[in-house]
């Protein structure tokens, strides 16, 4: 577990199951992920969170808000799937439900996580990528004190060709 000012991160539980599925169903959450999952494949991204949480020691968290332990969102930090190529190299990312957008609470979440990542693991790096039209993200990478490197960007292998999300920027943090 976690702990922030407003926040705390922790491994996802059978329990959160709803919870992370109305995220992963909510539609503006999707417009950045490639579109929405309905349950079932919510539940095996749930079952993919767990299992790497169990073999690594860490991965995405949920983020629940201290005042009143709602489940806002999913932060973390895991290891890059071997499918895209990048080598071995550990990822940040985060997802909020809209209704928590525009209070520092990705930034706040992605900070702890960088955190643990640098402090705890030992992480000599980490990055971030996203869409290059996603601005939102962009903009939480340079908050978090990431760099952009454009000699990472790349063209995502599953999306289509030409489909508007297909080229990634990405962003670089070192302790």
């Amino acid at each position: 577990m976690i702990a922030t000012d407003r926040l705390v991160l922790r491994p996802a539980v059978d329990a959160d199951r709803d919870a992370i599925a109305a995220l992963n169903a909510h539609p503006r959450v999707g417009e950045w992920l490639g579109g929405v999952r309905d349950r079932a494949e919510s539940d095996a991204f749930v079952d993919r969170v767990q299992a790497h949480q169990a073999e690594h020691g860490f991965g995405f968290w949920v983020v629940e808000r201290q005042a009143d332990a709602r489940v806002v969102g999913m932060t973390g930090i895991w290891w890059v799937p071997e499918e895209m190529a990048m080598g071995r190299i550990v990822e940040i990312g985060w997802r909020f439900l809209p209704d928590a957008w525009g209070q520092g609470y990705a930034t706040e979440a992605a900070k702890g996580a960088l955190a643990h990542g640098f402090e705890a693991l030992g992480l000599p790096e980490i990055i971030a990528f996203t869409a290059r039209a996603n601005l939102a993200s962009q903009s939480v990478m340079r908050r978090i004190g990431m760099s952009h490197d454009p000699t990472r960007d790349f063209d995502h292998p599953s999306l289509a060709e030409d489909h508007p999300l297909r080229p990634h920027v990405v962003y670089v943090a070192r302790p």
